[in-house]
């Protein structure tokens, strides 16, 4: 038996903020919005709503899919970066609102690169444990850390989650390889400066906005254009698989430009790459599994297709996994 995904889901906030919006906020045009990100517009959490609620809404679709209970699920993965709380892990609160009571839970914080690193942890959980069914799922909620008169960052990052259940599937099915990287010497370019033992919250960090959400723009897209490209050649090499024939390209929703630079730097042009961000902008650890539930539930997946997952982010980290599509355990 292979090891690979069985079931998506996916869930957006209801309430949607255009660009006119956002850049009425911010002090820009809806146009250059659109034109510098390809964003066109984003959903915000209701006041209600925290992490694990947008968490706990996806991780419900992907086991209705799957056709199982919470209770047949071992272990709960929570790849996110704007938890409910510092603590208790955002993966036990969920848990909670499931009912599964008889899973393992525990968060992943590798922020927009966290849903492939949790799907390789899943993939090492089901290889020790064949019968094991692991819900694996992205979410974010950035509108609450955003500085909305730091452009740069105000205009491309929203709110939204991703699931999915991992298990054995037939051979050939499945993941046939992973990557993950990381680059510390970069941890600078993407930071919340404040709220963690370095610089507890105070009225101080508030009053200097230290708990926002900071992000060197240009320094991310360099990281990005030099590092991200040759790790995802690198790996379909090392899986035996030339990159023209992936035929489905699932990225980060980090920025549609940047996105067009990747497919380009990557030789990626004949797969077709699954674009969400215009209407979702960046939802962080929740991009890759959003738009992968979006291909998945438009029928755009078939069985036999080959699926590059790749997320890049804060650490400095990027995370990468090919797949042979295949769902029925």
């Amino acid at each position: 038996m292979g090891i690979g995904i069985l079931s998506t889901g996916s869930y957006l906030p209801k309430l949607e903020v255009g660009n006119e919006e956002v850049a009425e906020r911010v002090g820009v045009t809806a146009e250059w919005i659109e034109r510098k990100t390809q964003i066109k517009s984003r959903r915000y959490a209701a006041d209600h709503e925290a992490t694990s609620d947008l968490a706990i809404k996806a991780a419900e679709r992907a086991l209705e899919q799957a056709g199982l209970g919470p209770e047949q699920i071992d272990h709960i993965i929570v790849s996110t970066s704007t938890g409910d709380f510092p603590q208790p892990p955002t993966a036990h609160l969920v848990q909670h609102g499931l009912g599964a009571y008889g899973a393992a839970c525990f968060d992943v914080n590798v922020v927009c690169s966290g849903f492939v690193y949790a799907l390789a942890l899943a993939h090492s959980l089901v290889t020790v444990n064949p019968a094991a069914r692991i819900l694996v799922i992205g979410a974010d909620v950035y509108s609450r850390i955003l500085d909305f008169t730091d452009r740069r960052t105000a205009i491309l990052f929203a709110d939204g989650a991703g699931a999915a259940v991992v298990g054995t599937v037939p051979d050939p099915y499945g993941i046939i390889a992973t990557d993950l990287a990381g680059r510390g010497d970069a941890h600078h370019l993407i930071r919340v400066e404040a709220g963690g033992s370095r610089r507890p919250a105070s009225a101080a960090t508030v009053a200097e906005g230290a708990h926002y959400f900071k992000m060197d723009g240009r320094g991310v897209r360099d990281f990005v254009a030099e590092h991200v490209p040759p790790a995802l050649i690198a790996l379909t090499d090392r899986a035996g698989v030339d990159i023209g024939a992936v035929d489905h390209f699932v990225p980060h929703q980090a920025n549609g430009v940047m996105l067009g630079e990747v497919v380009e730097r990557t030789g990626l042009g004949a797969a077709q790459t699954h674009r969400t961000l215009t209407r979702y902008g960046n939802v962080g650890s929740a991009s890759v599994p959003v738009a992968l539930d979006e291909a998945h539930r438009t029928g755009a997946l078939r069985t036999g297709d080959l699926v590059l997952l790749a997320g890049f982010g804060g650490g400095m980290s990027i995370g990468a996994t090919l797949l042979n599509w295949g769902t029925q355990p």
